[in-house]
């Protein structure tokens, strides 16, 4: 058994924690949260040091072939509008965001297969050659074959949540997958010389402190460089509409104890905290995050992209939200980070 003091000790002395110790710090009570948030936050400062990256989310396509009960985008909501970007279209928004001074775009969009592997190699290597950025691509489950040409094409990082480690639960919520298959992408993309980004979701129906212990400890085996957290957010024209949002304070703690396990990895502010509470991202980069990804997609479409309802960022203007970061990162007197913001544990790949 253990406590939440010998748990927390545990992982300041950087023993790797078993889930029942991961689960003792989820269940952290109100004054505990505030310690956990703390060390989580020194863990971050030692390990990451204090810069704040910032990643461009261009959300090119709102098609999507799956059927998850949680998003707005699954295959059957037939209320929602659907849009895709041309190639110059993604380009343009990839252009604004390196004028804009970010070092990183994050290429994003439904499982779409329109877009075939040599479309988005082809796209890879026109940003890489035309505007020197790092490339995160998060376009769900694809062959390893795709995977190897676009990591060719000069694709840094992936990002593929598997917003849970829960396998009946998986099946329930994302009903033409496979947990087994979602972990091989995973593995294929780390094999591959990616870095590789996975993620959960806090709220879900059905899910337990055990289960978000299972996330973590799965994240960890992974040795994902990047990790996601975030609340389920019920979104209107799912299944799951009458559910309830997860709980800010148990997010909260999911991110600080995803930091204790994986010191080194990067960690988002995510969009969906934000919209849970306008003060989301200062919660975040107090409790262990580091990352923060502003939306570049084209003002035109952005509404479309809901997979949750209600997004931050929906109206939220590139150059606006650029100072509203720079304030923020101000009054906590976190530096932005001008490098590419590669995970510091690769150094020998060759990004």
């Amino acid at each position: 058994m253990h406590n939440f003091a010998s748990a927390l000790a545990k992982a300041k002395a950087g023993t790797i924690l078993d889930r029942q110790a991961i689960g003792a710090l989820l269940a952290a009570g109100p004054e505990e949260s505030q310690e956990l948030f703390n060390a989580a936050n020194q863990i971050r400062h030692d390990h990451v040091g204090d810069k704040v990256h910032l990643r461009a989310i261009i959300e090119f396509s709102n098609y999507c072939r799956k059927n998850c009960l949680y998003c707005g985008l699954r295959r059957d909501n037939h209320s929602i509008q659907r849009y895709r970007l041309t190639e110059r279209e993604i380009l343009n928004a990839v252009k604004t965001a390196r004028e804009l001074g970010f070092r990183t775009v994050v290429l994003q969009s439904g499982e779409d297969l329109y877009y075939d592997a040599p479309t988005i190699a082809r796209l890879v290597e026109t940003i890489k050659k035309r505007h020197d950025l790092a490339v995160t691509l998060s376009l769900g489950e694809r062959g390893r074959d795709d995977y190897r040409d676009w990591r060719e094409a000069g694709a840094d990082r992936y990002l593929l949540k598997q917003e849970t480690a829960d396998e009946h639960l998986f099946s329930i919520i994302k009903p033409d997958g496979s947990l087994q298959q979602r972990v091989q992408c995973l593995r294929w993309l780390k094999d591959l010389g990616y870095q590789t980004g996975s993620g959960n979701m806090v709220g879900l129906p059905g899910q337990s402190l055990a289960t978000l212990a299972e996330d973590i400890s799965l994240m960890r085996e992974l040795d994902v460089e990047m990790a996601g957290i975030g609340p389920f957010l019920p979104h209107h024209a799912t299944p799951l509409k009458a559910a309830a949002s997860g709980d800010l304070v148990l997010t909260l703690k999911t991110l600080a104890v995803t930091r204790l396990c994986l010191p080194q990895a990067h960690l988002p502010a995510t969009t969906s905290l934000c919209t849970l509470t306008p003060d989301g991202r200062k919660l975040a980069l107090n409790c262990g995050a580091n990352v923060i990804m502003p939306n570049l997609t084209p003002a035109g479409v952005r509404d479309k992209y809901l997979i949750y309802p209600q997004k931050a960022d929906i109206i939220e203007q590139p150059e606006a939200a650029l100072k509203s970061i720079q304030a923020l990162l101000a009054e906590l007197s976190r530096p932005l980070a001008q490098d590419y913001g590669h995970a510091k544990k690769t150094p020998g790949r060759s990004f």
